[in-house]
């Protein structure tokens, strides 16, 4: 061994040997311990030599990859001042790669003796070793050959979230031995079936290592959304159809998403990790610096500040883990290239002592990074600690999901809310998000979810199913807005079938024809079940898992989404990049938008303030304004009507200038028509309770 250097840090293999460089402010000494190539023998341990700037390395020669890896770190066991290092504990390297092995719960995973009365401020010389995971040294090295980021515009972008395995664990066109990997998500099968479904960018589940919690495994059960991050350069081994090549295989993955014109966008946990609270175990970042990784309470740091709801609250305020997560960002992009990313529990990352910022330090640093300033930035923007809900809070640059939109459409479509509330909706949530020269796209749409019910469980229970969970259905969200049309759970009557398939595709009408970025969450456009579980996070089996024994409703579903998807692409007016406002445009004499009444005329503050309207229609005036240049815009003038009351309402179709005829696009009563039907000006459309329906203005 030598010295080595302080950068980067992590394992780094130069083609002569291996740079180790670790960061911990508060540690006295910290060893390096070497495996055999499975992990399971402790083969030699090596103190690094030399502490620069808070960062312990040293350079072993000859070391190459794959090489078995962790560390021990001394330092101070004081709890109660915020400090718990104990070489006993085996930790993983924050930076680390590569992961091998897994997590096995037993007492010696823990810093401190459990059951002791002294709790937490007891401390546990069991060895680790034989119950930890390890960290592996990786090549880097990888032929991309032709694929390119595709770099979808925002404006054309419709994101279609799924679970790597879940996807695929149950996918006829995949070989069984890779289904439910990053392999079989890669097949040629399921790739041109995301392509068919006309999405653009494809937002996966985390894929950064993960743990099992304690009490899952103890209940039989798992993690299987994966928000239980260990590690956050590393792609989960457990998705590898060859866990010691996960590595690769992930790369192999997102080349050919990528040839075929997908994006991929990554869903992260940088909000906390798997560690817990202070009762929790030590499995990395609290061993190696547990006072600068995470939030402690202030007058009191033996004890966490959990604004996340899982115990501990990763401490973004500090620039050593600001630089781990911008150096994890910038290595899934640079050496991974994804696309993008979209925050779990995204208010974490701008939040200060003094709570949120959009001033972060986080923040500052993702807005002028070279790297991270060219890729898909997409908040959750919301945690459980004050002020948490920061819905329209984040700066330029950033998407936000937006859960205004998803609540609004489900009570209008239930017919528990009347318009004035829907028309913001429709128009990008302008009343949050048009500020500071941010766009349309800056509101995320969607209707689901992974995180709640399914389309199909939206419209067939009224209430939660969570029984399978082992909490006696305590668990998920109770307000759902959800409405099962009569009968709770699957029927035989056809008519509650009809109105439920009704419902589902005025709700994919209305995501996929507002301004903004729609989402899509997998296995919607066929109507798939998870049997009323609107919190399947542990469902790792046929509850969570997609089936793709599709029937005939659901093949007429995919038809109507591939249609909602290619009039989207067709018809910009229904992706402008700015938003739409209804103002009078004096120099053009032209509103962009006008909301008309069921008699044809334009809407007065007397109908938006008349608690039963439930039928409407948005005219978008192709003539509008498209971008900052005071030009009249080009684009096809479209009519959107939606009905929400339950019974029919004649529609009386407006005056326009530049058009006397409306060609109707598409009626949801009747998703699949079967002849060209045309509406002269003054005619009057039956529309049917429930519906929804598309115009175009012809000359």
């Amino acid at each position: 061994m030598s010295e080595g250097l302080p950068h980067p840090l992590g394992a780094t293999w130069d083609g002569l040997g291996v740079n180790f460089a670790l960061f911990s402010a508060n540690a006295t000494k910290v060893e390096l311990c070497l495996f055999d190539a499975n992990g399971e023998r402790e083969l030699e341990r090596i103190e690094l030599p030399e502490y620069t700037n808070e960062i312990f390395h040293g350079y072993v020669h000859d070391a190459r990859p794959g090489t078995v890896y962790a560390y021990r770190v001394h330092g101070p066991y004081a709890p109660e001042a915020g400090h718990r290092f104990n070489p006993n504990k085996l930790l993983l390297d924050p930076y680390a790669r590569a992961h091998v092995g897994e997590l096995k719960w037993d007492p010696a995973v823990y810093g401190y003796i459990q059951g002791h009365k002294k709790s937490d401020l007891s401390f546990s010389d069991v060895d680790s070793a034989p119950y930890m995971p390890k960290c592996r040294v990786v090549d880097p090295a990888f032929t991309w050959g032709r694929a390119n980021n595709p770099r979808v515009p925002w404006e054309r972008t419709i994101l279609y979230e799924l679970h790597v395995k879940g996807f695929t664990k149950r996918h006829p066109a995949v070989p069984d031995e890779m289904r439910g990997t990053y392999a079989g998500l890669g097949t040629q099968e399921v790739i041109d079936y995301i392509r068919a479904i006309g999405v653009t960018s494809v937002e996966l589940l985390p894929v950064h290592t993960f743990v099992n919690d304690e009490y899952l495994v103890q209940k039989k059960l798992h993690n299987y959304w994966g928000y239980n991050t260990i590690g956050f350069f590393a792609p989960d081994p457990r998705y590898a159809m060859s866990p010691d090549f996960a590595h690769a295989e992930f790369k192999q993955m997102i080349a050919r998403l990528h040839d075929a014109g997908l994006e991929v966008i990554l869903d992260v946990v940088y909000n906390h990790t798997a560690e817990g609270n202070e009762l929790g175990p030590t499995l990395s970042f609290k061993g190696i610096d547990n006072a600068s990784y995470y939030r402690l309470l202030p007058d009191n740091p033996r004890y966490y500040i959990n604004d996340t709801g899982t115990g501990n609250t990763v401490n973004l305020s500090h620039p050593r883990v600001i630089q781990m997560v911008t150096d994890s960002l910038r290595y899934w992009v640079d050496e991974m290239h994804v696309d993008g990313f979209r925050f779990d529990l995204g208010t974490i990352l701008a939040r200060e002592p003094h709570g949120f910022d959009e001033q972060s330090g986080f923040l500052k640093a993702c807005s002028q990074d070279p790297v991270l300033g060219g890729v898909k930035l997409i908040a959750e923007p919301w945690d459980l600690g004050p002020g948490g809900y920061q819905v329209g809070g984040f700066p330029p640059g950033w998407a936000e999901w937006n859960d205004r939109f998803r609540d609004t459409m489900r009570a209008f479509w239930k017919g528990d809310l009347p318009v004035r509330e829907v028309s913001d909706r429709l128009c990008a949530s302008a009343q949050v998000f048009n500020r500071r020269g941010r766009k349309p796209w800056a509101s995320v749409n969607f209707i689901t979810a992974h995180d709640g019910f399914t389309l199909n469980d939206l419209v067939s229970y009224n209430d939660k199913h969570n029984e399978a969970n082992g909490e006696d259905n305590r668990d998920g969200h109770d307000n759902n807005h959800s409405w099962n049309h009569g009968v709770e759970g699957p029927t035989k009557d056809p008519k509650i079938n009809a109105q439920r398939e009704r419902t589902m595709r005025n709700l994919l009408a209305t995501l996929l024809l507002s301004q903004g970025t729609p989402m899509l969450l997998a296995g919607d456009e066929f109507a798939r079940t998870q049997k009323g579980n609107n919190n399947a996070y542990c469902q790792d089996n046929e509850i969570g898992w997609i089936d793709w024994n599709i029937c005939k409703k659901g093949d007429a579903m995919i038809r109507f989404v591939q249609m909602l998807t290619r009039l989207r692409r067709e018809y910009p007016i229904l992706r402008r990049g700015r938003f739409m406002t209804g103002e009078w445009n004096e120099a053009l004499e032209v509103r962009d938008v006008t909301w008309i009444n069921a008699n044809g005329t334009e809407m007065q503050e007397s109908d938006w303030d008349d608690d039963n309207m439930r039928c409407f229609g948005m005219l978008m005036d192709g003539r509008g304004q498209e971008t900052g240049i005071r030009r009249r815009g080009r684009d096809v003038t479209l009519l959107f009507v939606l009905n929400a009351y339950h019974d029919i309402v004649e529609f009386t179709m407006p005056d326009c200038t530049d058009g006397k005829h409306w060609k109707l696009l598409f009626d949801t009563t009747e998703p699949e028509m079967t002849r060209e039907q045309s509406f002269d000006i003054g005619d009057a459309y039956t529309v049917t309770g429930r519906s929804a329906l598309l115009f175009r203005l012809n000359a």
